[in-house]
């Protein structure tokens, strides 16, 4: 079972885009979509620090390491959870466990794996540290609940060479299909083999003759 495209887009916009290190609210160097050393390389620590001179390639570059991440947090709420899901239900626990690592020892997983969904969804609030968290647990209880999924755009925000964010006003908002696009893996490149043209391409022409009358 992986995210829906509506799960993806939910999770970001909840996490916002930073296209350059910064600190979270414990003071964890962090990166892009809510990235942390936690979840594997690149190390936000290492990461050149400030905004970077190509906007669109930190961006990019947000979603490639996104991307990465979800796998493993998808993986790791399959391997806790026992019971089967819906999909706005696994939708709802991977945001969880995106933004708290704990849904292995979370008490929602033990009332979900023993079969009480009501339970379930109510302790999405025991997780409420920082404070300004509670709205995005009560959009992910929700979400679990009803299926309920929040719109909307996707801010990215600057952040200076300290790693404060600067949080007053976005430098841009990303539609739902732009995101949708930069969630799309890269294509490998093909190379273009080039078509004869003017008098190359009548010399293709003659030795082609020339080898049919033979």
């Amino acid at each position: 079972m992986q995210m829906t495209e509506r799960g993806l887009l939910a999770l970001a916009g909840h996490e916002g885009v930073v296209p350059a290190p910064y600190r979270d609210s414990t003071g964890t160097w962090t990166f892009g979509i809510g990235h942390t050393v936690a979840a594997g390389p690149p190390d936000p620590a290492q990461i050149a620090r400030g905004m970077p001179a190509d906007l669109d390639a930190g961006i990019c570059e947000a979603f490639r390491v996104f991307r990465a991440d979800i796998a493993t947090y998808e993986a790791e709420v399959r391997a806790a959870v026992t019971v089967p899901l819906a999909p706005h239900e696994f939708d709802a626990l991977v945001s969880f466990h995106y933004n708290t690592g704990g849904i292995a020892r979370a008490a929602l997983t033990r009332h979900l794996n023993a079969g009480d969904q009501e339970a379930a969804a109510q302790a999405f609030l025991n997780w409420r540290r920082p404070a300004e968290i509670m709205p995005r647990r009560e959009a992910e209880r929700d979400l679990f609940r009803h299926g309920r999924y929040p719109g909307g755009t996707i801010p990215v925000w600057s952040v200076d060479r300290t790693g404060r964010v600067d949080f007053s006003r976005p430098i841009r908002r990303l539609a739902q299909s732009e995101a949708l696009a930069l969630l799309q893996p890269a294509k490998p490149h093909t190379p273009v083999t080039p078509t004869p043209t003017g008098w190359l391409a009548r010399l293709a022409t003659f030795f082609s003759t020339l080898i049919r009358r033979a």
